[in-house]
């Protein structure tokens, strides 16, 4: 063999091996629908949860994990914490979807502002299912369903009891949750509508305070300067808040509970050892154990089964008469 057409049988010997290899690296694992790197035979699922800094959010990631680990060796969970940036819950979702995951249950921090990241989802062909709260999209092509609470209808209940229970009098202060927040948006709608035909009940002032105890305490300090006794009602869009406010007012000499009515949603266990207190006058549930209704929901999804735009979640209401007998189970 000369050596022009042994060059030529080493350089088509080369060929096919780069291309051989090539071809191996592109090719998808059999055990993943997406194409991810896991190769346990697992469904490996993302979990964008927006913080973990008050209880609520803490209870709600536990679910996520508790279900996950109770169905055996079906699922591998992955969990982000956006820390209270919907850049990073951006990026967040993003590294999700780079990583092929088989689906996304996504807490969103904002309505706005993820549009684009369930655009990249749909293209990647990843179904993402809403948790709590809800986010801009096209249900059924954007996003598969919301899965929460009613949250307008969680404000309605506060502002009939506040209705009812002032006689149709009051001055009230909002504590909102965070700007742009679906869940804050609704709770105050709900609240609004159900006051609307007492006209002398007058909202003093409504202002964020971002669901964090700290700030509901701060913001809330604030505005007993500035209206001092004609508060006689303050509505919180989350416990957190509540609890804050409770100090504010006493701090300020002023009784909450009593002298003040404090009407919150949530359903925490403080809240309740609040309303037990006599502290706080009630609480609507806003339960935060998505894991198994949101796991039967995407085994659902796998089997072709219809799953319809929003998926509500029936919540208790609180107050003296039953705080007591369901405090151990609250979170």
């Amino acid at each position: 063999m000369n050596f022009s057409i042994k060059s030529k049988i080493i350089g088509f010997i080369a060929i096919l091996t780069v291309a051989f290899l090539i071809g191996g690296c592109n090719r998808k694992p059999a055990n993943s629908s997406n194409g991810g790197g896991n190769t346990s035979g697992k469904k490996v699922i993302g979990f964008s949860q927006m913080e973990n800094n008050g209880p609520w959010r803490i209870a709600e990631t536990q679910s996520m994990r508790d279900e996950a680990a109770k169905r055996g060796d079906k699922y591998e969970l992955v969990v982000t914490d956006a820390q209270g940036q919907t850049s990073k819950q951006v990026s967040d979702v993003e590294d999700l979807i780079a990583r092929r995951v088989d689906a996304i249950f996504l807490a969103p921090r904002e309505f706005e502002g993820l549009e684009a990241t369930l655009r990249k989802a749909k293209e990647a062909k990843i179904p993402v299912f809403l948790i709590d709260r809800e986010a801009a999209g096209r249900v059924g092509e954007d996003y598969v369903t919301f899965i929460g609470s009613n949250f307008v209808e969680e404000g309605s209940r506060v502002g009939e009891w506040v209705v009812k229970n002032t006689d149709g009098k009051a001055g009230v202060i909002i504590l909102e949750g965070t700007a742009g927040a679906s869940v804050a948006r609704d709770r105050n709608q709900g609240f609004m509508d159900a006051i609307k035909s007492s006209p002398d009940i007058k909202v003093l002032a409504s202002q964020p305070a971002n669901f964090t105890r700290a700030e509901g305490q701060k913001v809330m300090e604030n505005l007993i300067q500035a209206h001092n006794k004609n508060i006689t009602v303050v509505y919180t869009h989350n416990d957190e808040m509540a609890l804050g406010a409770i100090q504010a007012l006493k701090a300020a000499g002023m009784n909450p509970g009593k002298d003040v009515k404090v009407v919150s949603v949530d359903g925490q266990k403080s809240a309740l050892q609040a309303i037990q207190a006599g502290d706080l006058n009630v609480t609507v549930e806003c339960n935060p154990r998505f894991g198994p209704i949101a796991f039967d929901t995407y085994e659902k999804f796998l089997r072709g089964e219809p799953i319809p735009p929003k998926i509500i979640v029936p919540d208790k209401f609180f107050d003296a008469s039953n705080a007591a007998q369901f405090v151990a189970e609250a979170y």
